[in-house]
């Protein structure tokens, strides 16, 4: 079955590494702080150059232009940015069902960037991402800083969504509890390769 294949991705600082994920597997990476685990990330959804390819569904990471490729295989990072004022203007008409899964209500398309709590934009960053409809999710930290009703909230909206589009999701989680909890494979960085978790 097509999903996100690696080869010979060689972030700063890693051994190269090849994985392969299925359509609708999850994959959780761990290991220290430092380990490379986000610089893995930006290399595959090609935001830093580095040696090694990546297919999505069959087609090859280079053989696209970077924004089409990263609509596709999205990022969301630690920390997301945000260009304007207004949390509508980060998000298409069509979202209100998105909210609604994070705890949120249509008012919130009015609020300023500028208001919001670090928990609040970690989960209207993802919201923006899955607006997007990517076929594969590249997740970072992405209930970190979320009290445990709204990483309730955040998994359940990653797993229905990984389930109804059958996306690759390859999630970087410091949470042992997490990682059990959801299951599936869990690998982890270590002395600069790629290895299963123990």
């Amino acid at each position: 079955m097509a999903g996100l294949r690696l080869q010979g991705v060689a972030p700063l600082g890693l051994d190269p590494i090849d994985l392969d994920l299925a359509a609708g597997e999850r994959v959780f990476i761990s290991g220290p702080s430092g380990s490379g685990k986000s610089l893995l990330l930006r290399a595959v959804a090609d935001l830093d150059p580095c040696p090694g390819e990546v297919w999505l569904n069959g087609t090859a990471r280079s053989a696209l232009p970077a924004p089409q490729w990263r609509r596709q295989v999205a990022l969301l990072p630690a920390e997301a940015h945000w260009w304007a004022d207004s949390v509508g203007e980060h998000l298409p008409g069509e979202c209100e069902s998105l909210l609604t899964d994070l705890g949120f209500g249509p008012e919130t398309l009015g609020w300023a960037i500028s208001r919001l709590s670090t928990g609040e934009r970690q989960r209207l960053a993802l919201a923006r991402v899955l607006a997007n409809r990517p076929a594969a999710l590249l997740l970072d930290e992405a209930t970190a800083n979320l009290d445990p009703p709204n990483r309730d909230r955040v998994e359940a909206l990653v797993e229905g969504y990984r389930a109804e589009h059958a996306a690759a999701v390859l999630w970087v989680s410091h949470d042992p509890e997490q990682r059990e909890r959801l299951g599936g494979r869990r690998l982890m960085i270590q002395a600069r390769r790629l290895v299963p978790e123990p």
